[in-house]
Formats: C-alpha cells, structure tokens, sequence
C-alpha cells in the first residue's frame, strides 16, 4: 500500500478473501501458508500507515476446505501481534438462523443419530479489533466542537440495537438476484457503519485493504470520512464506482488508480491493483 503514508489511517475496516472458500475463493492460494503470507505482509503494512492509537478491523472465520478446518481467527490474532498490535477485542456477528449458506452440516446427524456425527451449521463470523499501542484522549479534548458533534454515537442505536454487546445480530447480504454484490463475498452495511462511528471521527479516514465491492468506502463516505481501498480484481471498478455514485456526497471526490505489478512466479495471481480513494 505505498500509496498510502505512514500514519494517515485513523481506521482500517477489512474482510481478507476466505482461504479457498468453496463458492467465493476455490483455489485461490496454492496452500495455507500462502494465505499466511499474504496476512503476514498485510500486518506489517497496516502497523506502517495506522496513526499511533487506531484500530484495525477484520471480519474473518475459520475456514473449512475438503474436510480440513482452519484456523483463520487464531492465526490472524497471532500474525497482528507479532507485528506490534495489540488485541483489543473480539465480537460475534450472528447471521439469522434461517439461513445457512454453504452447508447444512448438523443434517449429517438426521441421518446418522449416533455419537461422531456432530457438526454444526455456521451461522457466525469475528470481528477481531487490533490497536496500534494505546489512544491519547487527548486528541479528542482538542477536536472542534463541530467535529465532536458530527461524531456523536447515537446512544438510540447504541442501546437499541445493542452495538454494546459482544454479539452483533446482523443480516448477512442475502444472495437475491438484483444486488450489485452478486458472486462477491460482502459483509453488510451495518458491519461497517457500526465500527465507523465507534472508532473515528468525522472527517478522518478509512482503509480496506481488500476492498471487493466497496462496502467499506461507501459507508465511510455516507459518514463523512475519507477512505482509502485497495482491489487486486480490476473488473470490480464498475461495481465499485457504482455503489459510490448511489450515495455520492456533491463535496466528496472519488478517485481510481492503477499499478502495475511486478510479475509473480504464479501466472494466476493478477498483476494489477485498483486503488479507489475517496475525499
């Protein structure tokens, strides 16, 4: 991300692509540690340009691929630590019960009522928040009061909705025919919106270093913050500047860029990078 300097992101809101997911990412990364990699050279990059104190967020799961369940949560948590994070906190998103995506696992007992056949059906994501060292309030004692007004929490929806909670239940993005994000793995608005308005102010700024469809920078931008994303599959600008436009500030600007790769030794890895930063 060296388009982006050091110690400019006040947030970082992600969703890395789930390792070989079978209907999102199949054989995406040639094993685990190649995922691994990708995580670990994330990190350091996120610690660079996260000013002291922020948060960085990631939306994950373990992943279960052929049979062999991974452990994605933990080893995020290892790899953030290891590059100076610190672990803040964890949250449960909880899907409705209603709707499972790729498997109904637990149908395994139905028709094997014995002991050993037990696995459960899925219906729960983390959201892993990292620190940067530790926040000086400071900062907020010296803010406009204009700031600290467009920044408030709304105490309605932190009660409410019990963003207080541990356990956010949230309406995963349902796959209906008419959606920008059909055939794309994207975690819903409110994810977002919620972590947003929680862990910066108005008029700071966002990054999602696997941008996908621009969920993050859309919201970011509804909210009055600038954003920075990043997207290895160019063929998502259109969807991307299409989610922007629909709730497009007339004061805001939103920018595209292209860089060229250098060439990897796989051919299957795309060699260029979306850059979409939007102010």
């Amino acid at each position: 991300m060296k388009e982006t300097p050091s110690g400019s992101i006040h947030l970082t809101i992600t969703s890395p692509p789930y390792f070989n997911a079978p209907f999102d990412y199949p054989s995406m990364f040639k094993d685990y540690d190649e995922f691994l990699e990708l995580i670990r050279a994330l990190s350091l990059d996120l610690y660079r340009v996260l000013a002291p104190g922020r948060i960085a967020c990631f939306v994950c799961d373990d992943m279960l691929v052929k049979g062999d369940k991974y452990p994605v949560v933990s080893d995020i948590t290892r790899l953030m630590l290891q590059a100076g994070f610190r672990y803040r906190d964890r949250l449960v998103w909880v899907k409705p019960k209603g709707y499972v995506r790729i498997s109904r696992r637990s149908g395994v007992v139905v028709q094997h009522p014995y002991p050993m056949y037990f696995y459960p059906d899925n219906i729960q994501e983390s959201i892993l928040i990292f620190q940067k060292g530790r926040f000086d309030y400071s900062y907020v004692r010296e803010l406009p009061l204009k700031i600290l007004e467009k920044s408030r929490i709304p105490l309605d929806d932190y009660n409410g909705d019990e963003w207080h909670l541990s356990v956010w239940n949230i309406t995963n993005v349902l796959p209906l025919g008419l959606r920008l994000e059909k055939g794309i793995a994207a975690f819903p608005e409110e994810i977002p919106k919620r972590l947003i308005k929680l862990f910066s102010f108005h008029g700071e700024t966002v990054l999602d270093p696997f941008l996908g469809s621009g969920t993050t920078i859309k919201v970011a931008q509804e909210l009055g913050r600038n954003s920075w994303g990043y997207e290895i599959d160019r063929g998502l600008k259109k969807i991307i500047a299409q989610k922007l436009g629909n709730g497009h500030r007339s004061d805001s600007k939103i920018e595209f860029r292209f860089r060229q790769e250098p060439r990897k030794s796989r051919p299957t890895v795309p060699r260029r990078h979306l850059i979409a930063h939007s102010s």
